[in-house]
């Protein structure tokens, strides 16, 4: 398997990625080629990895150009046709990659996705997905970005491509919610009130609404809303995380026996940092394109990119899109609106 990593999109540079992907066919049988500036890409190889046996399946694939994180993505896309983004989504159009990863501008990813690859058959708008922790296990939320303005039959899509990704971890018939503003049906804006209708008439494990505040207790196995609520979600999740660890750092520091506490409840606290660390996760799959691709924070360590370059294979391995097709399929879109 080939994996293509956009080695020169994030904040810390190629070298933090490049690590990662060195971790990653070092865990897993596969291959990664790195996308951007072969002189650069070739001399931090050849200092993170000589006569690495995990070298010989990295390789390098010049691109010229680069995508700014502070650029429009669609003019972006347009003007730089020889992009590290663009060409890693070219390599996988051709069939010389399985999969892409980026750290880069996650709206010119995608674009990028569209552009190269274009949408998967019966998929009106391609979105991003993530992985949210809970109490109990995690659950995937979508879209978190990629559509702000959406339709009833698009979150409907939303939750068929969500369900499926869920089930390569392992969740068997995932329970799927619908963001909204109570647990009755009524209850939402027009958007909310169709779609519900939209997912009870369907084939899906539709369970209901879910409120913001039932979203981190693991009841369901997939959320879904237009990616206006979700990147408002996604982004107050991570806020509230950090702020919480600060909090707690804060309030230690300002006697000794809650010092002393910590050092008696440091491994707890350490497995607690590690639940809500977006790393642990690795990335967001782009979900709708045709074919796999995973934007990752920008300000993703060397763990963070192994994680998504292995969940990426997993993707891959378990014909993620095959398995969308298969349950469009199973609910016509035609049927669904008349109904």
């Amino acid at each position: 398997m080939h994996i293509a990593l956009d080695a020169m999109g994030g904040d810390h540079g190629p070298e933090e990625l490049i690590t990662g992907a060195l971790l990653a066919v070092e865990q897993a049988e596969l291959h990664v080629t790195l996308v951007g500036d072969e002189v650069l890409l070739g001399s931090i190889v050849g200092k993170l990895a000589p006569g690495h046996s995990a070298s010989s399946r990295i390789r390098i694939v010049h691109s010229s150009q680069v995508i700014e994180m502070n650029e429009h993505p669609v003019e972006a896309v347009r003007k730089k046709k020889d992009s590290s983004i663009m060409v890693a989504f070219d390599l996988l159009r051709r069939g010389e990659a399985d999969a892409v990863v980026s750290a880069g501008n996650s709206g010119a990813t995608m674009a990028a996705a569209v552009r190269v690859l274009g949408r998967l058959e019966g998929i009106s708008r391609p979105g991003i997905a993530s992985f949210f922790p809970t109490l109990k296990k995690p659950v995937v939320l979508m879209d978190v970005g990629a559509n702000v303005d959406c339709r009833p039959l698009h979150l409907y899509q939303f939750a068929v491509m969500a369900s499926c990704f869920s089930r390569i971890f392992d969740i068997e018939n995932p329970r799927i919610g619908l963001l909204t503003i109570g647990e009755e049906g009524g209850k939402g804006n027009q958007l909310v009130k169709e779609a519900y209708a939209l997912l009870k008439n369907s084939s899906l494990n539709f369970v209901g609404n879910v409120e913001g505040r039932d979203v981190f207790r693991g009841d369901v196995d997939v959320i879904v809303c237009d990616g206006f609520v979700g990147n408002i979600c996604l982004k107050m999740s991570e806020g509230l995380a950090e702020a919480a660890m600060q909090m707690l750092r804060n309030e230690i520091v300002k006697s000794l026996p809650a010092k002393i506490g910590y050092l008696l409840a440091r491994p707890a606290f350490n497995r607690f940092k590690k639940r809500v660390d977006y790393a642990e996760y690795g990335g967001a799959p782009l979900l709708g394109i045709n074919g796999i691709g995973i934007v990752c924070h920008g300000a993703s360590s060397d763990q963070a990119i192994k994680n998504a370059i292995l969940e990426a294979r997993k993707m891959v391995k378990h014909q993620l899109n095959a398995a969308i097709l298969k349950s469009l399929a199973a609910d016509d879109n035609d049927r669904l609106m008349e109904s």
